[in-house]
């Protein structure tokens, strides 16, 4: 097989980096579609084989930005023969071997790869090249396969890894980068089963370790700026801040007696804007812990129809059916939206080195 040589530098990215970071990208196993610049062919025949790239992995579910740019899709191009049809118009007729790869860019392993003959006429070499990559079929059995081989071996790598991987965001959280923490557990895909649990248990105390950090820093902030100004707009600068603090914070006893402080420093007729405000916070906590108080309610309801199926000893044994899973989604849905805020702040260009697969 021909060699590949993939090098990757900061300025000539070839991700798609206009994908907008969705909520769904984490939590899945992407391939992110990728075509190196030593890759010698006309700009527009390279672009519609992104564009083919891109429509393997999605039209597969593999799909996605570049949110865990981590696993690639690539594409190599050897001319097989080139023949030129006189005229008029004169063609130029093109054999082409195009090899997939998928693989860990990071680590430089490679997964799976499969190589398609196909054969393009055009007016030009540019043309000739874009009709034979027309011809690549998403659903071509053999792409299907490497696809596949590579989702295996992707779920084999964060089972293998996990241990890895949780100790990587412990080492983040005593660094204070708890929002970069929660990012890279969020991207072990559910497939993962037990890897996946893990990591959510994981996310659970660094997510409430982020959010009591942070309520820490503001709260510091709020008393600061209510000093400065113990009157209605040094209330209403001191309001704006306290209801930026997550309702799930541990501080907020502390909260609730600052508040009745600046309750009864302000006179009757200043309270108006200011009680409005805190009521606006005092519905968003209570929102918070009946969106809490349901998922319980139905985990139980859940639990008890299994039992009455006749399942209480497989349920017993089976650990992950213990799980409140209503619970879950409410957690993973903030998770994933601390780690889109995180990718979404990332460089769009990513680095790889020096990519060297045969």
């Amino acid at each position: 097989m021909k060699k590949v040589f993939l090098f990757l530098c900061l300025t000539t990215c070839a991700l798609n980096s206009n994908a907008q970071v969705q909520l769904d990208d984490f939590g899945r196993i992407i391939l992110n579609a990728y075509l190196s610049d030593d890759l010698a062919i006309p700009t527009e025949a390279r672009n519609l084989l992104l564009t083919k790239l891109n429509q393997i992995t999605s039209n597969n579910g593999m799909g996605g930005s570049h949110a865990n740019p981590r696993f690639i899709i690539s594409a190599n191009v050897n001319v097989g023969t080139k023949d030129i049809i006189p005229g008029p118009p004169q063609m130029i007729a093109q054999n082409l071997e195009i090899t997939l790869f998928v693989g860990d860019a990071i680590t430089n392993t490679l997964f799976a790869n499969t190589t398609l003959s196909v054969k393009g006429v055009g007016t030009n070499e540019n043309k000739a090249f874009i009709e034979a990559f027309k011809t690549i079929n998403p659903k071509n059995k053999e792409v299907i396969m490497i696809l596949e081989e590579g989702k295996t071996k992707i779920v084999n790598y964060y089972s293998t890894n996990c241990d890895f991987i949780i100790n990587e965001a412990q080492i983040l959280v005593k660094q204070e980068k708890y929002h970069e923490a929660i990012y890279q557990l969020s991207l072990v895909p559910d497939v993962c089963k037990d890897c996946y649990f893990r990591c959510l248990d994981t996310l659970t105390q660094i997510y409430q370790q982020q959010i009591d950090a942070d309520c820490k820093v503001k709260f510091k902030e709020a008393k600061v700026t209510w000093a400065a100004a113990q009157n209605p707009v040094g209330a209403e600068k001191t309001g704006d801040i306290l209801i930026t603090i997550n309702p799930m914070a541990t501080c907020q006893p502390e909260i609730s007696e600052f508040i009745k402080i600046i309750d009864a420093k302000l006179k009757a007729d200043e309270r108006a804007r200011w009680q409005f405000k805190m009521k606006q916070y005092a519905d968003k906590i209570s929102a918070q812990k009946e969106q809490v108080r349901i998922a319980e309610e139905k985990s139980k309801r859940d639990d008890l129809y299994r039992e009455t199926q006749s399942q209480r000893e497989a349920i017993a044994q089976d650990k992950q059916s213990q799980r409140n899973f209503e619970l879950d989604k409410i957690r993973v849905s903030a998770y994933r939206d601390v780690a889109m805020v995180y990718a979404k702040n990332q460089p769009k260009k990513v680095t790889y080195n020096n990519i060297y697969w045969r």
